[in-house]
């Protein structure tokens, strides 16, 4: 399934059970989880049936009939088994009065009649949580909540055969899309449960995991480690072989949406939540000093931290940060900065979000990002602009710290402003564009002396454009996208009037086609421009190699903005004086009219009587 089949998919899903949800009595809180629930129970079955397939192709026969799969043949292939009551062809396929139809289960070894669908559902999520470990007391049970006519109509939604491509991860990227779609409107700790997918994928890429202990104690819907594990998986490798995923989560909810959307896209992690998982008065999973990898977007700027608690939870190589009256730490930036530091071990790299206000805050976190810059382990600072939450408008950072530096780079940090790249959503949302991702990444590898994979990133471009100059290619794009305009208002006022849709549909197609294309040309030439076949320079306003003695200089300022300056206003070749007059003297002609039109209708007024 193709790219822009799948975004299809997703939006016709979603605007189906959204449609459900309005029609019913229900709130978006109540609807996630359990909607959730069945895309994981919608995935858990299509592995079944693909793993069952694989397993009796050599099954063996005994007097004339095959054996029977069992729980331990889905074990060895790292996949669920399902009872039949769990199988999600079963749910879709119970009869419409449930009660009248007189169908039980055993429970606790008494024999239990069903007297819902939402009975039924929730009697296969028990079924599967006894089949995994890491599912138990994961799986949502509350579809006694939904009325039957409602949630037989969201089995039947799910059972599109279209969700069957497993190998595609189909399913996996529309639990992601249901993620984002459920963000803005369910409020679990602030809504903070959902990074944005352009913001986990620039973390991903700059730190390039390959293998070891990956570690996010802020975990939230866990993001960090499905981006991680496809990148990992994208480079031929079995992300569960080669990686090790722990997770906190204080908020148990949103644990549960972790553990979920792991399950998914098929990996297995330990994520501890609740009170144990508080991460200011616990290493949960006792890491200190031993991942090779920290990613997270931790909450900003927390308050009514207990000094004395966390500063015995240790964790803080440079101690507390500014400690208030109460003895309260009162903005907890530099206790997760911190944090994150501490849980590298010699080689370990760390990529993260944070308020933009903590790359120039002062007082003790001013000389704890000091001695964190003189570590030598500050990496790489992107500032990211407004609208790339879905809750909250307000600018970020991106940071990275890398304990494996070349001695070469070990006094000099990358700084990239990013506030004025981007893809605009919709009003408020913002993103990077595959494109504009790689674009950034590249900066990065030229930064790391990397070269091969700038080269490469050229190539993929030339294999989608074609050879030639990228600015040639671009207006030869415009002009194609000019031309077919004026084919299809042509065509559309020739063809007959029960024709024209057909035709303008037709057109627009075309037309998307070649403006995603033209779309890729810009930040191919957005790029070459900056940086040629493969050389690293600073660019105003974008980028900037700065040394140690640059930042101290500064004030041990991180914020980009402060060292890659303003980029230079291009000259559209408009002369100003001449155009202001110009524009004076149209503004006097309009107000002649006004005045003359004016005095045209106070004479009709005044002819008629008025």
């Amino acid at each position: 399934m193709d790219n822009k089949s799948i975004k299809k998919l997703e939006a016709d899903l979603w605007e189906s059970a959204d449609l459900l949800r309005a029609g019913s009595k229900l709130t978006s809180q109540q609807y996630c989880m359990p909607v959730l629930g069945l895309l994981f129970l919608r995935y858990a079955y299509s592995r079944f049936k693909k793993v069952e397939a694989e397993i009796l192709k050599d099954r063996p026969v005994r007097n004339g009939r095959v054996m029977p799969v069992e729980a331990q043949d889905f074990a060895e292939k790292s996949a669920l088994f399902l009872p039949e009551q769990a199988q999600y062809s079963y749910l879709v396929n119970l009869p419409e009065n449930i009660p009248a139809s007189h169908i039980t289960y055993e429970k606790d070894g008494a024999v239990v009649q069903m007297n819902s669908l939402g009975e039924a559902v929730n009697h296969a999520m028990e079924l599967v949580e006894a089949q995994s470990e890491q599912l138990t007391g994961v799986l949502p049970k509350e579809y006694t909540i939904f009325s039957d006519d409602l949630l037989a109509e969201l089995l039947r939604i799910f059972n599109n055969n279209a969700l069957d491509d497993v190998g595609g991860d189909v399913i996996g990227r529309i639990y992601e899309y249901f993620l984002s779609k459920f963000a803005p409107v369910v409020a679990s700790d602030d809504g903070v449960f959902f990074t944005p997918k352009s913001l986990v994928k620039m973390i991903v890429n700059i730190l390039e995991p390959t293998s070891g202990t990956l570690a996010d104690i802020a975990c939230g819907s866990g993001g960090m480690f499905v981006q991680s594990g496809d990148f990992v998986n994208s480079k031929g490798m079995s992300a569960n072989k080669a990686m090790t995923f722990y997770g906190q989560e204080k908020v148990e909810y949103n644990a549960q949406l972790c553990l979920m959307n792991m399950a998914v896209h098929g990996l297995t992690g330990v994520i501890k939540s609740g009170d144990e998982a508080n991460t200011f008065y616990n290493d949960a999973h006792n890491l200190a000093g031993c991942c090779d990898y920290v990613m997270a977007n931790p909450p900003f700027n927390v308050d009514k931290v207990k000094a004395k608690a966390a500063s015995d939870a240790g964790r803080l190589p440079f101690g507390l940060p500014g400690v208030n009256k109460a003895n309260e730490v009162g903005n907890a930036n530099y206790l997760w900065i911190s944090y994150f530091y501490a849980y590298l071990n010699e080689h370990g790299r760390a990529g993260f979000v944070m308020a933009s206000s903590a790359t120039d805050s002062q007082g003790r976190d001013k000389d704890i990002r000091e001695q964190l810059i003189k570590t030598g382990h500050v990496d790489v600072m992107i500032s990211v602009g407004n609208n790339f939450f879905y809750t909250k408008s307000l600018p970020c950072s991106l940071w990275f710290f890398d304990k494996g530096k070349p001695v070469e780079l070990q006094d000099k940090v990358l700084f990239i402003d990013a506030r004025s790249y981007f893809t605009v959503v919709d009003r408020t949302l913002n993103e990077w564009s595959e494109w504009q991702l790689k674009n950034l990444n590249a900066i990065v590898w030229l930064y790391r002396g990397e070269t091969e994979k700038y080269t490469h990133l050229l190539e993929e471009y030339h294999s989608i454009l074609g050879d030639g100059e990228y600015a040639e290619i671009l207006a030869a794009q415009e002009n194609r996208i000019a031309v077919l305009r004026e084919e299809a208002r042509a065509a559309i006022a020739d063809a007959a009037k029960k024709e024209k849709k057909k035709v303008q549909v037709e057109y627009d197609d075309k037309i998307t086609e070649l403006e995603e294309t033209l779309q890729i040309a810009k930040e191919a030439v957005w790029l070459y421009e900056k940086f040629g076949d493969g050389e690293y320079q600073d660019i105003p306003g974008l980028c900037k190699i700065a040394d140690r003695t640059e930042i101290e200089d500064k004030g041990w300022s991180l914020t980009p903005g402060a060292y890659v300056g303003v980029a230079p206003i291009e000259d559209d070749g408009v002369d100003f004086h001449e155009r202001m007059a110009e524009i004076h003297e149209e503004l006097l002609r309009l107000q002649d009219e006004s005045n003359q039109l004016m005095a045209s209708i106070s004479q009709n007024i005044k002819e008629m009587g008025i």
